[in-house]
């Protein structure tokens, strides 16, 4: 660690001198400033800088800063809140990596969040700070007018960094009320910061989980009905959090053959099968360094599902062919319409598996839990639809916006998604109206006044299904293909409603 300092033993004692000083202090403001001023101490440097992520993880903003030796006032007016436009200090944070440059004068990196000087800076050093569980919760920085070589010093400042950050949070704990007052609210991101669309509850809800998850490597379980936008979710968390410039793959597990998905996920060697003629690397290895989405999870056959807990467990990947496993850095995130839970009881899903794939549950709400988002994603839908067209945006009358908002939509956001589209092509002028959405509205049987929601809902799917099938006479896959389901979904919905297809008639 100590190898590429000046004077390494007199390095090592400052730096163990620094460390028991942090650990003394009873402030944690204090806390900071001690540890920026230490940092400019071991590193012979004019600057140090302290950022940290705000409670959601959202925001990166200045605790500390200490310049000539002397700590600097935070005034509102003299730092900005959110530095999260400085694409230096964001590559660092989010791709979890140290930056070193010798010569900052003659680049052309934008470094406005250093101070004004009359010299110009010369040296700098960003490394970012991991907490207790391996996410990145900020950034340390030095920066000189000289010509010093820092890289050596990341290593250490790190170190000194993580425990600075562990001693304020004990801090924190320890002067938190005894009375068992509620900590102060977290501010919650908005919709936009993640490209989602919505601002019911249940979608704060969404955004509150995302914002807890998305700077940690944890693997995220995405749950919720066939249609509300899983995929649109796994896809917010890379390209919000520190993988977003790597690769961003999409496996479903149901729309491959049980032979072809072990090969599809881990690759395989020339010569491990018939028609092998080449090597082929896998999605593990495409997404190495990215994030994998594993759509459909349930439908993993349970031969690769113990695969699948290897590489969880142990980074691990072995090509199909070979004796030989090789590391891979892959983030995965599994979705699924299923209750995992009963796929465990019913011996159809390994209960190991189940267990680590929900170490940190999304459960996404259907459309009809989240009323009050309904025309807003009906406009963004519209916009886009525009857009893509080429031509001018279409007005709403009241008639198409009541009409939405009383109907169920059963197929969630992407049957909005394609009722929004469709009427815009069926549109000759710049209203939408009415006769522009086809809905089916189904009439309520006499015998469900005492139904609570959702079996009311239940009972108007199973009309619509049962409909559909005596018009196709029976026919399953032209069923599926009209509702706009997958095969495996619609076979899914009828076992769940009990539906014989024997049984009706057509």
């Amino acid at each position: 660690m100590f190898s590429q300092v000046p004077q390494p033993l007199i390095y090592a004692e400052a730096l163990l001198a620094q460390f028991a000083s942090l650990s003394r202090a009873t402030d944690g403001t204090a806390l900071l400033g001690d540890f920026v001023r230490g940092l400019v101490e071991l590193s012979g440097c004019e600057l140090a800088q302290l950022y940290l992520l705000d409670a959601t993880h959202t925001c990166l903003g200045m605790n500390a800063e200490c310049l000539n030796g002397n700590l600097q006032p935070r005034e509102t007016a003299s730092f900005p809140a959110d530095y999260n436009g400085e694409q230096l200090l964001q590559f660092a944070l989010c791709q979890n990596r140290v930056v070193c440059i010798g010569e900052l004068s003659g680049s052309l990196h934008e470094t406005s969040f250093l101070p004004s000087q009359a010299r110009p800076w010369q040296s700098l050093l960003c490394v970012p700070l991991v907490n207790q569980h391996k996410s990145v919760e900020g950034l340390l920085l030095c920066a000189s007018h000289q010509h010093i070589e820092l890289q050596g010093f990341a290593d250490s400042f790190g170190r000194l960094g993580s425990f600075a950050l562990g001693h304020m949070h004990l801090l924190q704990r320890l002067r938190r009320p005894s009375g068992g007052a509620s900590p102060a609210p977290v501010s919650t991101p908005s919709a936009s910061g993640y490209g989602l669309t919505g601002k019911s509850a249940a979608m704060r809800q969404v955004y509150s989980l995302i914002s807890k998850v998305l700077h940690s490597s944890y693997t995220v379980l995405l749950g919720g009905e066939t249609g509300t936008g899983k995929e649109v979710v796994a896809r917010a968390i890379h390209e919000c959090g520190p993988r977003r410039s790597q690769a961003f793959i999409v496996q479903n597990c149901a729309a491959v053959p049980e032979n072809l998905l072990e090969s599809e996920l881990f690759g395989y060697l020339k010569g491990a099968f018939t028609g092998a003629d080449r090597d082929r690397a896998g999605l593990f290895d495409a997404a190495n360094g990215g994030t994998l989405l594993l759509d459909e999870i349930g439908d993993m056959p349970l031969s690769l599902q113990a695969k699948l807990l290897r590489v969880l467990q142990e980074g691990e990947v072995r090509p199909l062919g070979s004796s030989d496993t090789h590391k891979i850095d892959v983030r995965i995130i599994a979705a699924t319409h299923q209750d995992l839970s009963v796929l465990v009881s019913q011996g159809k899903f390994r209960e190991d598996l189940y267990y680590r794939l929900a170490q940190f549950p999304i459960e996404l709400p259907a459309l009809r839990q989240r009323e009050d988002d309904i025309l807003d994603l009906a406009r963004h839908f519209a916009d886009k639809a525009c857009t893509f067209l080429q031509r001018d945006e279409v007005t709403w009358s009241n008639g198409v916006l009541d009409l939405l908002a009383s109907y169920a939509f059963p197929g969630n956001v992407r049957e909005l998604k394609g009722l929004v589209e469709r009427a815009v092509l069926l549109c000759e002028g710049n209203e939408l109206l009415v006769e522009h959405f086809p809905l089916r509205m189904e009439a309520i049987p006499e015998d469900s006044s005492g139904l609570n929601l959702r079996e009311r809902l239940e009972q108007i799917e199973r009309s619509l299904l049962i409909d559909c099938l005596r018009k196709n006479d029976g026919n399953q896959t032209r069923s599926a293909r009209e509702l706009g389901l997958p095969r495996r979904t619609f076979l899914y919905r009828l076992e769940r409603l009990n539906i014989n297809v024997e049984n009706v008639d057509g």
